[in-house]
């Protein structure tokens, strides 16, 4: 491990100095019985922005190996603008954990609330899928915070 940047729960991520990893909108196919979005469908959207963000951490393939400290805070509606903040965690010698927090802006009133927060590990892994180790990680300002 080289270093550890917090726990998702520690300290929320600056969405003003982070661009989104992913933004979409809520649509009605993707609701439960209940007429809210189905969670599984906010972890798979939470799970692209981490892999896209461990991706250019890693310089390459990953794989999510966990989903850890997971919590649903709100429900999302259809027509709420969902948005996935990623930053590192935590890079290991062959993982990169990445904190995702997921905020909406509900579509009737523009406010925009966190609905969910998580802890992704993703492995590198070599183009016949074995791990791979993570040489030198990506420098650029979502890792400025991990200790070498």
């Amino acid at each position: 491990m080289r270093g550890s940047a917090g726990a998702p729960m520690d300290k929320q991520i600056n969405r003003r100095e982070i661009p989104a990893s992913l933004r979409t909108i809520a649509m009605p196919a993707d609701t439960n019985p209940n007429g809210d979005i189905f969670g599984g469908w906010i972890l798979s959207q939470m799970d692209l922005a981490g892999g896209t963000h461990a991706f250019y951490v890693a310089q390459g393939r990953v794989a999510t190996v966990a989903v850890t400290a997971m919590k649903f805070y709100k429900p999302v509606n259809v027509g709420d603008e969902v948005s996935c903040y990623c930053a590192t965690h935590k890079i290991g010698t062959t993982s990169v954990t990445v904190s995702v927090e997921t905020w909406v802006r509900r579509r009737r009133f523009a406010v925009e609330e966190q609905v969910t927060d998580g802890l992704f590990t993703f492995v590198a892994i070599s183009p016949d899928g074995k791990p791979r180790s993570i040489l030198e990680p990506a420098v650029d300002f979502d890792t400025s915070g991990i200790a070498p």
